[in-house]
């Protein structure tokens, strides 16, 4: 599952994304792209040129490509819908709440810039918020996925399953986690490593952090385990439950705004089954983004292994004796 050395892949993300996403179409001639003039900045430019009575773009209005996509759901396509994660949630949320989730459609909205890799577009363009807000509204699967390797299970797994998701994805190279052939269950997280003292409980490009974090509490003689939470909404309860069960101490990372992200669906299941496992987060602590490259924002926002480590550490000696 896991590369024997971690890399930077040799295709962006977004040309991973593109490629299974033109596979599906290949598949199921229901599959359409549709775009807010993102199809050079997000990499579907190729679907275009291989499906171009199939792709839309509808210019820089995000609110009508949402209502666009809704009305094309309910006429039988399945609508995969491309615009930067902060205006797709945004400056598009009621279409999504009214026009996609309330009718119960089917529609599939990909967010560009997660986090700080929107890098240099600055805080207008960079989401800390984007998994928040569409975590309240229903009828919605919420999905980051750590490398590009996943698209190749998710976007057909999308395409074939009746519902609204919102993935949220970087569109640089990302760095390589899983071998190709790996196989990915949305709703079910991957375990990665496996330790008794603390679980570290990450998504998206945190992944690999959490990964590094665990070597450096090795050298400490501290064993951890780290997980994939891929899917945010549903979280998979039973691992966070298990994992909370054979570590008794918890830490959440993720490139997002620690309110109403992964460390809140984490936080609520444990309030729920087990509230006296202690639990830090790791995240953006309730700020705005900034210009900067991804490795100083990740720095100015305390997104690195070594924070993981020390929340880790944290989250140790808070265990009941």
């Amino acid at each position: 599952m896991l590369c024997d050395k971690f890399d930077y892949d040799l295709k962006e993300m977004r040309a991973l994304y593109c490629d299974a996403l033109i596979n599906t179409a290949g598949q199921n001639e229901k599959v359409v792209a549709v775009d807010a003039d993102v199809s050079f900045s997000m990499g579907t430019g190729p679907f275009y040129e291989k499906f171009p009575q199939r792709g839309i773009n509808c210019g820089i209005m995000e609110a009508h490509a949402a209502g666009f996509a809704a009305g094309m759901s309910a006429v039988g396509f399945i609508p995969f819908v491309h615009m930067f994660g902060t205006f797709a949630t945004r400056r598009a949320y009621d279409q999504l709440f009214l026009s996609c989730a309330y009718q119960d459609l089917n529609v599939k909205i990909i967010g560009g810039d997660a986090g700080v890799t929107a890098a240099a577009n600055g805080g207008t363009h960079m989401p800390f918020e984007d998994m928040a807000i569409v975590r309240a509204i229903p009828n919605f699967t919420i999905v980051e996925p750590a490398d590009g390797t996943m698209y190749k299970t998710l976007v057909p797994y999308m395409a074939s399953t009746y519902g609204n998701f919102y993935v949220r994805s970087s569109r640089k190279k990302a760095v390589k986690i899983y071998t190709d052939d790996t196989e990915f269950q949305v709703g079910r997280a991957n375990i990665l490593t496996h330790g008794s003292d603390v679980a570290i409980i990450a998504c998206g490009i945190m992944v690999h952090q959490a990964l590094l974090a665990c070597e450096l509490l090795k050298k400490e003689g501290i064993e951890a385990s780290v997980a994939d939470m891929h899917t945010i909404k549903p979280v998979d309860r039973a691992a966070v439950t298990q994992l909370a069960s054979l570590c008794g101490a918890v830490v959440t990372a993720e490139n997002h705004n620690i309110i109403g992200g992964l460390g809140n669906a984490v936080g609520e299941c444990l309030l729920e089954t087990d509230p006296v496992v202690p639990m830090e987060r790791v995240g953006v602590n309730d700020t705005f983004g900034e210009v900067g490259t991804q490795e100083y924002l990740m720095e100015k926002f305390g997104l690195t292994a070594e924070n993981i480590a020390a929340k880790a550490k944290k989250a140790i000696g808070r265990k009941r004796k």
